[in-house]
């Protein structure tokens, strides 16, 4: 069996103010090396418990446990092995892709040596050798979401996060996103995933969480989710389970 990586438990997250929680009584486990997901309408709390298990927001009550080769992990002892790619760009517009990684890249206390090589490679794959010292307020949406992500592989994270990691690019630009996850997570990256893109998502995830209203209303492979909702893809499953009500 699979050893999980996170395990999460009773997990409940109530903003000053709310009515309602944003997370309300999550558990779950994530397995090491797997493709996780988790879907759902907005505000049904995708991006809060993301954010949680990052630990650059606090959860109200409950527990995120944390393990790397069978051995628990502190939340301290973990974040170096976190990688994180936000939905919203989260890199400095007015220097260049080298000065950037080389900052966010020295905030994980990578060696100089060893971060010059990984800045070429991963400008290389991404398709951003030729604009490496050009100021990345200049450049497409496609290339600033190709930048937010190698920013958060700059540590060749054990776990990485992401937060609708190809919204607004091309399809080249989506293409090779995903040609490089898939690649990562051959060799042992844990990645937990969240986007409206569902197709892309079906074709990506091992296994998903649906939410809705905080809560986890569907967890499973998506064939058994499919086959016990009798739905064919995960449109349908979304939309049968949560409704059709828009949502803000």
């Amino acid at each position: 069996m699979t050893a999980s990586i996170i395990k999460i438990k009773s997990l409940v997250k109530q903003f000053n103010k709310a009515e309602h929680p944003s997370l309300d009584g999550i558990d779950l486990d994530i397995f090491e090396g797997e493709k996780f997901g988790f879907f759902g309408p907005n505000g049904a709390g995708k991006t809060t418990i993301i954010s949680i298990l990052c630990n650059i927001i606090h959860p109200s009550s409950g527990s995120v446990n944390y393990f790397l080769d069978d051995k628990e992990l502190s939340v301290k002892e973990i974040l170096p092995h976190i990688g994180f790619v936000p939905q919203d760009f989260a890199f400095y517009p007015e220097l260049t892709p080298v000065q950037n990684l080389r900052y966010f890249g020295s905030l994980y206390e990578v060696p100089k040596k060893e971060l010059d090589v990984k800045i070429d490679s991963l400008l290389s794959i991404l398709g951003l050798s030729h604009v490496r010292n050009k100021k990345i307020n200049t450049f497409s949406g496609g290339m600033k979401r190709r930048i937010n992500l190698a920013i958060g592989l700059i540590n060749e994270p054990k776990i990485l996060f992401l937060d609708e990691p190809t919204v607004g690019v091309d399809v080249q630009s989506k293409l090779v996103i995903i040609t490089l996850l898939e690649e990562l997570n051959k060799k042992g990256t844990t990645i937990i995933y969240t986007s409206h893109h569902l197709k892309e998502a079906e074709d990506f995830c091992d296994r998903i969480a649906l939410l809705d209203n905080g809560k986890i209303i569907a967890f499973d492979t998506l064939q058994n989710l499919r086959s016990q909702n009798e739905v064919t893809n995960l449109e349908d499953l979304l939309i049968k389970l949560t409704g059709k009500t828009l949502r803000d």
